[in-house]
Protein backbone atom coordinates (compact mmCIF):
# COMPACT_ATOMS: atom_id res chain seq x y z
CA UNK A 1 0.00 0.00 0.00
CA UNK A 2 2.29 2.52 0.91
CA UNK A 3 6.33 1.89 1.41
CA UNK A 4 7.83 3.30 4.45
CA UNK A 5 11.39 4.88 5.00
CA UNK A 6 13.03 5.70 8.45
CA UNK A 7 13.75 9.04 9.26
CA UNK A 8 17.13 8.51 10.88
CA UNK A 9 20.98 8.74 11.24
CA UNK A 10 20.75 6.29 13.96
CA UNK A 11 22.56 3.00 12.65
CA UNK A 12 21.31 0.90 14.93
CA UNK A 13 17.93 1.99 14.86
CA UNK A 14 17.83 1.75 11.22
CA UNK A 15 18.95 -2.02 11.67
CA UNK A 16 16.62 -3.10 14.25
CA UNK A 17 13.92 -1.36 11.68
CA UNK A 18 14.56 -3.21 8.96
CA UNK A 19 15.14 -5.99 10.22
CA UNK A 20 11.36 -6.48 10.87
CA UNK A 21 10.51 -5.57 7.46
CA UNK A 22 8.54 -2.85 8.03
CA UNK A 23 11.06 -0.67 5.99
CA UNK A 24 12.82 -0.40 3.09
CA UNK A 25 14.47 2.96 2.50
CA UNK A 26 16.22 5.73 4.95
CA UNK A 27 16.63 9.25 4.62
CA UNK A 28 18.95 11.72 6.28
CA UNK A 29 19.05 15.54 6.65
CA UNK A 30 22.06 18.38 7.49
CA UNK A 31 20.59 17.36 11.52
CA UNK A 32 21.48 13.51 11.63
CA UNK A 33 24.91 14.50 9.79
CA UNK A 34 25.77 16.79 12.27
CA UNK A 35 24.67 14.52 15.25
CA UNK A 36 27.13 11.91 13.81
CA UNK A 37 30.01 14.17 13.13
CA UNK A 38 29.27 16.14 17.13
CA UNK A 39 29.41 12.05 18.31
CA UNK A 40 33.10 11.50 18.80
CA UNK A 41 32.74 9.30 21.17
CA UNK A 42 31.30 6.26 19.50
CA UNK A 43 34.31 4.72 17.53
CA UNK A 44 32.37 3.81 14.36
CA UNK A 45 30.88 7.32 13.86
CA UNK A 46 34.28 8.95 14.72
CA UNK A 47 35.91 6.67 12.56
CA UNK A 48 33.46 8.13 9.85
CA UNK A 49 34.50 11.42 10.83
CA UNK A 50 38.45 10.53 10.12
CA UNK A 51 37.85 8.75 7.07
CA UNK A 52 36.42 11.98 5.64
CA UNK A 53 38.63 14.58 6.84
CA UNK A 54 41.61 12.64 5.71
CA UNK A 55 40.00 11.85 2.12
CA UNK A 56 39.37 16.03 2.10
CA UNK A 57 43.11 16.60 2.81
CA UNK A 58 44.60 13.46 0.89
CA UNK A 59 42.42 15.35 -2.13
CA UNK A 60 43.88 18.54 -1.56
CA UNK A 61 47.34 17.15 -1.56
CA UNK A 62 46.84 15.35 -4.76
CA UNK A 63 45.76 18.40 -6.38
CA UNK A 64 49.09 20.38 -5.34
CA UNK A 65 49.86 22.24 -8.54
CA UNK A 66 47.55 21.40 -10.58
CA UNK A 67 44.82 24.80 -11.28
CA UNK A 68 42.05 23.27 -8.84
CA UNK A 69 43.84 24.16 -5.75
CA UNK A 70 41.11 23.09 -2.43
CA UNK A 71 40.99 26.01 -0.17
CA UNK A 72 40.47 25.04 4.15
CA UNK A 73 36.55 25.61 3.24
CA UNK A 74 36.61 23.86 0.02
CA UNK A 75 38.08 20.79 1.97
CA UNK A 76 35.73 20.86 4.64
CA UNK A 77 33.08 21.07 1.99
CA UNK A 78 34.38 18.39 0.60
CA UNK A 79 34.60 16.57 4.22
CA UNK A 80 31.13 17.58 4.72
CA UNK A 81 29.65 15.55 1.75
CA UNK A 82 32.23 12.93 2.12
CA UNK A 83 30.68 12.46 5.70
CA UNK A 84 27.06 12.45 4.63
CA UNK A 85 27.77 9.44 2.06
CA UNK A 86 29.85 7.35 4.49
CA UNK A 87 27.04 7.76 6.87
CA UNK A 88 24.89 6.76 3.40
CA UNK A 89 27.07 3.93 2.40
CA UNK A 90 26.60 2.70 5.91
CA UNK A 91 23.08 3.15 5.58
CA UNK A 92 22.76 0.87 2.30
CA UNK A 93 24.48 -1.99 3.88
CA UNK A 94 21.34 -2.08 5.72
CA UNK A 95 18.16 -1.26 3.89
CA UNK A 96 18.13 -2.86 1.08
CA UNK A 97 15.75 0.49 -0.94
CA UNK A 98 16.38 4.24 -1.62
CA UNK A 99 18.58 6.35 0.74
CA UNK A 100 18.63 10.15 0.64
CA UNK A 101 21.48 12.52 0.76
CA UNK A 102 21.02 16.23 1.45
CA UNK A 103 23.01 19.15 -0.94
CA UNK A 104 24.26 21.70 1.52
CA UNK A 105 21.39 23.81 1.99
CA UNK A 106 23.10 26.94 1.46
CA UNK A 107 23.33 26.24 -1.98
CA UNK A 108 19.58 26.24 -1.95
CA UNK A 109 19.40 29.35 -4.13
CA UNK A 110 22.06 28.52 -7.34
CA UNK A 111 20.87 25.79 -9.51
CA UNK A 112 24.41 25.20 -11.11
CA UNK A 113 26.52 24.95 -7.42
CA UNK A 114 23.39 22.38 -6.16
CA UNK A 115 23.95 20.74 -9.41
CA UNK A 116 27.09 20.32 -9.12
CA UNK A 117 27.16 19.17 -5.57
CA UNK A 118 24.93 16.73 -6.56
CA UNK A 119 27.49 15.35 -9.12
CA UNK A 120 30.30 15.38 -6.23
CA UNK A 121 28.14 13.42 -3.83
CA UNK A 122 27.06 10.71 -6.46
CA UNK A 123 30.79 10.48 -7.86
CA UNK A 124 31.51 10.10 -3.74
CA UNK A 125 29.25 7.33 -3.90
CA UNK A 126 30.04 5.41 -6.76
CA UNK A 127 33.66 5.34 -5.25
CA UNK A 128 32.16 3.70 -2.87
CA UNK A 129 30.28 0.95 -4.34
CA UNK A 130 26.70 2.53 -4.33
CA UNK A 131 24.92 2.59 -7.45
CA UNK A 132 23.34 6.25 -8.03
CA UNK A 133 20.26 3.89 -9.04
CA UNK A 134 20.27 3.71 -4.92
CA UNK A 135 20.47 7.35 -4.08
CA UNK A 136 18.12 10.02 -4.00
CA UNK A 137 19.85 13.81 -3.81
CA UNK A 138 17.86 15.84 -1.59
CA UNK A 139 17.47 19.63 -2.56
CA UNK A 140 15.59 22.00 -0.71
CA UNK A 141 12.40 23.02 -3.11
CA UNK A 142 13.23 26.60 -3.71
CA UNK A 143 13.03 27.66 -7.61
CA UNK A 144 16.39 27.34 -8.12
CA UNK A 145 16.45 23.83 -5.92
CA UNK A 146 13.60 22.52 -8.28
CA UNK A 147 15.47 23.41 -11.85
CA UNK A 148 18.39 21.62 -10.11
CA UNK A 149 16.24 18.72 -10.20
CA UNK A 150 15.11 18.97 -13.39
CA UNK A 151 19.05 19.08 -14.78
CA UNK A 152 19.85 16.14 -12.47
CA UNK A 153 16.96 13.99 -13.74
CA UNK A 154 17.37 14.33 -17.29
CA UNK A 155 21.31 13.07 -16.42
CA UNK A 156 19.75 9.79 -14.51
CA UNK A 157 20.55 11.15 -10.92
CA UNK A 158 17.14 11.06 -8.85
CA UNK A 159 16.33 13.75 -6.42
CA UNK A 160 14.16 14.15 -3.71
CA UNK A 161 12.83 17.32 -3.29
CA UNK A 162 12.53 18.75 0.44
CA UNK A 163 11.16 21.48 2.25
CA UNK A 164 7.51 21.48 1.38
CA UNK A 165 5.14 23.28 2.18
CA UNK A 166 2.90 24.57 -0.67
CA UNK A 167 0.81 23.17 -3.43
CA UNK A 168 2.86 24.96 -5.98
CA UNK A 169 6.53 23.38 -4.88
CA UNK A 170 4.87 20.26 -5.46
CA UNK A 171 3.11 21.36 -8.95
CA UNK A 172 6.69 22.59 -10.04
CA UNK A 173 8.68 19.45 -9.08
CA UNK A 174 6.40 17.03 -10.58
CA UNK A 175 6.30 19.35 -14.23
CA UNK A 176 10.26 19.42 -13.85
CA UNK A 177 9.83 15.52 -12.96
CA UNK A 178 11.72 15.49 -9.63
CA UNK A 179 11.64 12.01 -8.91
CA UNK A 180 10.12 12.29 -5.17
CA UNK A 181 8.72 14.95 -2.76
CA UNK A 182 8.98 15.29 0.93
CA UNK A 183 5.91 17.39 2.15
CA UNK A 184 5.75 17.91 5.77
CA UNK A 185 2.19 17.98 7.03
CA UNK A 186 3.25 18.35 10.71
CA UNK A 187 4.91 21.60 9.86
CA UNK A 188 2.24 22.88 7.46
CA UNK A 189 -0.48 22.22 10.62
CA UNK A 190 1.88 23.92 13.27
CA UNK A 191 1.71 26.84 11.00
CA UNK A 192 -2.03 26.48 10.59
CA UNK A 193 -2.23 26.29 14.67
CA UNK A 194 -0.14 29.48 15.46
CA UNK A 195 -1.85 31.48 12.63
CA UNK A 196 -5.21 30.95 14.55
CA UNK A 197 -6.32 33.91 17.06
CA UNK A 198 -6.62 32.54 19.92
CA UNK A 199 -3.68 30.13 19.26
CA UNK A 200 -5.16 26.64 18.15
CA UNK A 201 -3.71 23.54 19.59
CA UNK A 202 -5.71 20.58 17.72
CA UNK A 203 -8.41 20.04 14.99
CA UNK A 204 -11.83 17.96 15.46
CA UNK A 205 -10.61 15.22 12.79
CA UNK A 206 -7.94 13.98 10.63
CA UNK A 207 -9.62 15.58 7.95
CA UNK A 208 -9.59 18.54 8.94
CA UNK A 209 -5.63 18.86 9.32
CA UNK A 210 -4.53 21.40 7.39
CA UNK A 211 -1.30 19.07 6.50
CA UNK A 212 -3.17 16.11 5.77
CA UNK A 213 -5.65 18.57 3.25
CA UNK A 214 -1.86 19.58 1.61
CA UNK A 215 -0.54 15.91 1.35
CA UNK A 216 -3.53 14.74 -0.30
CA UNK A 217 -3.92 17.49 -3.23
CA UNK A 218 -0.28 17.34 -3.92
CA UNK A 219 -1.05 13.35 -4.56
CA UNK A 220 -4.85 13.65 -6.35
CA UNK A 221 -2.54 16.36 -8.33
CA UNK A 222 0.08 14.05 -9.35
CA UNK A 223 -1.98 11.29 -10.24
CA UNK A 224 -5.07 13.28 -12.45
CA UNK A 225 -2.08 14.73 -14.53
CA UNK A 226 -0.37 11.72 -15.29
CA UNK A 227 3.07 12.63 -13.02
CA UNK A 228 5.58 9.94 -12.25
CA UNK A 229 6.80 12.18 -8.79
CA UNK A 230 6.50 10.08 -6.00
CA UNK A 231 4.53 11.67 -2.79
CA UNK A 232 6.14 11.20 0.86
CA UNK A 233 5.10 13.04 3.50
CA UNK A 234 7.63 13.30 6.33
CA UNK A 235 7.49 15.05 10.04
CA UNK A 236 3.91 14.51 11.45
CA UNK A 237 2.17 15.78 14.48
CA UNK A 238 -1.33 14.42 16.57
CA UNK A 239 -4.26 15.97 14.54
CA UNK A 240 -6.34 15.38 17.08
CA UNK A 241 -3.53 16.50 19.95
CA UNK A 242 -1.83 14.15 22.38
CA UNK A 243 -2.55 10.62 21.95
CA UNK A 244 -3.40 10.78 18.96
CA UNK A 245 0.16 10.78 17.24
CA UNK A 246 -0.56 8.54 14.50
CA UNK A 247 -3.91 10.32 13.01
CA UNK A 248 -1.99 12.00 9.95
CA UNK A 249 0.10 9.16 9.25
CA UNK A 250 -3.30 6.91 8.84
CA UNK A 251 -5.39 10.03 6.96
CA UNK A 252 -2.46 9.29 4.51
CA UNK A 253 -2.21 5.67 4.07
CA UNK A 254 -1.97 5.05 0.33
CA UNK A 255 0.28 7.44 -0.59
CA UNK A 256 2.84 6.89 -2.40
CA UNK A 257 5.71 6.62 0.20
CA UNK A 258 6.23 7.77 3.63
CA UNK A 259 9.17 8.66 6.03
CA UNK A 260 8.67 7.92 9.34
CA UNK A 261 10.88 8.58 12.66
CA UNK A 262 11.09 5.22 15.00
CA UNK A 263 9.13 6.83 17.52
CA UNK A 264 6.17 6.40 15.51
CA UNK A 265 6.88 3.49 13.76
CA UNK A 266 6.94 1.54 16.88
CA UNK A 267 3.57 3.15 17.55
CA UNK A 268 2.50 1.87 14.39
CA UNK A 269 3.49 -1.22 15.01
CA UNK A 270 1.54 -2.13 18.19
CA UNK A 271 -1.36 -0.42 17.10
CA UNK A 272 -4.06 -3.06 16.51
CA UNK A 273 -6.36 -0.93 15.10
CA UNK A 274 -7.90 -1.48 11.49
CA UNK A 275 -6.32 0.76 8.91
CA UNK A 276 -7.95 1.36 5.71
CA UNK A 277 -6.19 2.86 2.55
CA UNK A 278 -7.71 6.57 2.56
CA UNK A 279 -5.63 7.68 -0.66
CA UNK A 280 -5.66 5.75 -4.56
CA UNK A 281 -5.31 6.75 -7.46
CA UNK A 282 -8.92 6.07 -8.86
CA UNK A 283 -10.56 8.42 -6.11
CA UNK A 284 -7.45 10.65 -6.77
CA UNK A 285 -8.18 10.92 -10.42
CA UNK A 286 -12.15 11.76 -9.73
CA UNK A 287 -11.02 14.56 -8.37
CA UNK A 288 -10.35 16.45 -11.60
CA UNK A 289 -7.35 19.15 -10.06
CA UNK A 290 -7.33 21.49 -12.15
CA UNK A 291 -3.99 21.81 -14.71
CA UNK A 292 -1.86 24.48 -13.25
CA UNK A 293 0.32 26.72 -15.13
CA UNK A 294 -0.42 25.01 -18.52
CA UNK A 295 1.47 21.96 -17.13
CA UNK A 296 4.72 24.22 -17.33
CA UNK A 297 4.24 26.68 -14.74
CA UNK A 298 6.58 29.81 -15.43
CA UNK A 299 9.79 30.87 -13.30
CA UNK A 300 7.40 34.11 -12.34
CA UNK A 301 4.04 32.49 -11.83
CA UNK A 302 5.91 30.11 -9.13
CA UNK A 303 7.63 32.89 -7.38
CA UNK A 304 4.16 35.25 -7.01
CA UNK A 305 2.08 32.11 -6.24
CA UNK A 306 4.59 30.84 -3.62
CA UNK A 307 4.77 34.20 -1.88
CA UNK A 308 1.01 34.72 -1.40
CA UNK A 309 1.13 31.13 0.71
CA UNK A 310 1.86 32.63 4.35
CA UNK A 311 2.61 28.88 4.96
CA UNK A 312 4.78 28.06 2.11
CA UNK A 313 7.18 30.94 2.54
CA UNK A 314 7.46 31.24 6.76
CA UNK A 315 8.37 27.38 7.08
CA UNK A 316 10.17 27.22 3.84
CA UNK A 317 12.81 29.68 5.58
CA UNK A 318 12.25 28.24 8.94
CA UNK A 319 13.53 25.11 7.53
CA UNK A 320 16.59 26.76 5.80
CA UNK A 321 17.73 28.70 8.80
CA UNK A 322 17.09 25.31 10.69
CA UNK A 323 19.35 23.08 8.29
CA UNK A 324 22.15 25.93 7.42
CA UNK A 325 22.28 26.14 11.79
CA UNK A 326 23.48 22.37 11.72
CA UNK A 327 25.60 22.75 9.00
CA UNK A 328 27.50 25.68 10.51
CA UNK A 329 27.67 23.37 13.81
CA UNK A 330 29.42 20.38 12.35
CA UNK A 331 31.33 22.80 9.97
CA UNK A 332 33.50 23.99 12.97
CA UNK A 333 34.09 21.03 14.05
CA UNK A 334 35.19 19.37 10.93
CA UNK A 335 37.43 22.61 10.00
CA UNK A 336 39.68 21.81 13.30
CA UNK A 337 40.20 18.25 12.11
CA UNK A 338 41.24 19.27 8.84
CA UNK A 339 43.62 22.10 10.28
CA UNK A 340 44.81 19.30 12.37
CA UNK A 341 45.13 16.97 9.84
CA UNK A 342 46.60 19.08 6.91
CA UNK A 343 49.25 20.61 9.35
CA UNK A 344 50.31 17.07 10.53
CA UNK A 345 50.75 15.70 6.66
CA UNK A 346 52.67 19.06 6.53
CA UNK A 347 55.66 17.92 9.10
CA UNK A 348 58.48 15.72 8.10
CA UNK A 349 58.94 12.25 8.64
Amino acid sequence: MTTLSIDSGDLKVIEEYASTGLITDATTNPLFVSQVGLNSGDPFYASLVNDAVNFAVQTSQDQQGSTAILTEADMVALAIDKLSVNLGAAISRIVKGFISTEVDTRLSFDTQASVERARRIIQLYQQMGVHKSRVLVKLAATWEGICAAEVLEAQGIQCNLTLVFSFIQAVACAQKRAHLISPFPGRILDWHHKSKSPVRTSVATPEEDEGVLACKKMYNYFKCHGHDTICMPASWRPSRGAGFELDEIRALAGTDRMTIPATLLQKLAECNDPLPRVLNTDDAKKTLEPLVGGGNISEKEFRYLFNMDGCGTDKMAEGIRAFISETEKLEIVIAEKVRAVAQKAKQPC
